[in-house]
């Protein structure tokens, strides 16, 4: 290994273990003076065993307990280190006054313990309650058989241990609502590992959506951590979700249907590889899991470019950076004829909170015209 990479890591780990430690002293405190708590040997080996529970479930992949505990820790460790320092600014401040630390102490931490609920509840609603955005866009192509096409798009399911078999019923039971003409998933589908998926015969459910055109998806990031990707592609293959890698395929002879390898996949192909021989007059829509080639896509004709990956930051302030990041990190843009639609998933990664963004599916309603 790299020296710089190792001293990063070390870097890296020695600052988390700093704030966990911050975090389990504030813990302590508020305990202390609410509690007739004691032995700080057990509290500390429970704030350990809840830091470290995310690293212990890559470890042990069977014990899904692990990765609820890890995927909730991580959630609470964002807010605390934006939280606690103001809670311990306002004890400050109070004991300064007339009032005495020990109340300054329990009131402060009553009052963040109740901000703390009030964010798990509010971003679990989020996460769990799905909605659909519409949009309606013209393309000036004409397709063949279709003067109009709608479009149901799902990305960043993450179908696995948390996003599990009662939010894909939600996921097969609003796309069949909309009533689409295909459907279209960009990515991220499987949260790493097929395993939890397939135990729990979430492909079965999974294909009960239907669209005349059909199903078809791409993979995203996720899919390739997990390293198992022959696995996932035989379950869409069993149940008829072909996956498009660098792969263009004409639909009902109106338009080409483009998926992209993740960029991840460093030998993926570009657009302007892909679209070479096309015909251009036909509406040539397309995946790619990261709304990272968004200039490349329209200097290659693409018409309709459909991305996903960001989550909208899942978690705010988190969106702040993924508006940095991307040209596009939610919503819809058009520039001249190229358009996108960037969508903040419909599952989530680590914990089950939105905050700031929602889990959505898309419905975008397409009319071609010459």
């Amino acid at each position: 290994m790299n020296i710089r990479i190792l001293l990063s890591v070390i870097g890296a780990i020695g600052v988390y273990n700093l704030l966990v430690f911050y975090i389990g002293w504030n813990g302590w405190i508020w305990l202390t003076h609410m509690t007739n708590m004691t032995n700080i040997f057990v509290y500390s080996a429970i704030v350990i065993f809840l830091a470290y529970s995310y690293v212990l479930s890559r470890l042990f992949h069977s014990i899904t307990v692990f990765k609820v505990i890890g995927s909730y820790w991580l959630g609470f460790l964002q807010y605390a280190v934006l939280f606690l320092p103001v809670s311990n600014l306002v004890v400050f401040i109070l004991s300064q006054s007339s009032i005495s630390m020990h109340q300054a102490i329990q009131w402060t931490g009553a009052g963040t313990l109740f901000v703390f609920a009030a964010i798990f509840i509010y971003g679990a609603y989020n996460a769990y309650s799905p909605v659909i955005r519409k949009y309606n866009m013209t393309i000036h192509k004409e397709s063949g058989k279709h003067n109009t096409l709608r479009i149901a798009m799902a990305s960043d399911m993450h179908f696995g241990t948390l996003s599990g078999i009662n939010h894909l019923r939600k996921l097969v039971h609003h796309v069949n609502q909309i009533k689409p003409d295909i459907i279209l998933l960009p990515g991220d589908i499987i949260d790493d590992d097929p395993t939890p998926f397939i135990e729990k015969k979430m492909d079965k459910v999974m294909s009960e959506m239907n669209a005349p055109l059909g199903v078809y998806g791409v993979l995203g990031n996720h899919e390739y951590y997990g390293g198992k990707i022959p696995e996932f592609l035989a379950q869409m293959k069993k149940i008829n979700i072909p996956i498009l890698m660098d792969e263009i395929i004409k639909i009902d002879e109106s338009f080409y249907l483009l998926g992209r390898k993740d960029k991840t996949d460093r030998s993926r192909k570009s657009f302007e590889e892909l679209v070479d021989g096309l015909n251009e007059n036909l509406p040539l829509i397309a995946m790619d899991h990261q709304p990272s080639s968004l200039q490349e896509a329209e200097k290659s004709n693409v018409d309709l470019l459909l991305c996903g990956h960001t989550h909208r930051g899942q978690m705010a302030p988190n969106h702040l950076i993924t508006n940095l990041i991307f040209e596009l990190d939610w919503g819809y843009q058009k520039k001249n004829g190229f358009h996108t639609v960037v969508s903040s998933g419909f599952g989530f990664w680590g914990p089950p909170l939105r905050i700031g963004s929602r889990s959505e599916i898309i419905q975008i309603d397409i009319t071609f015209v010459s």
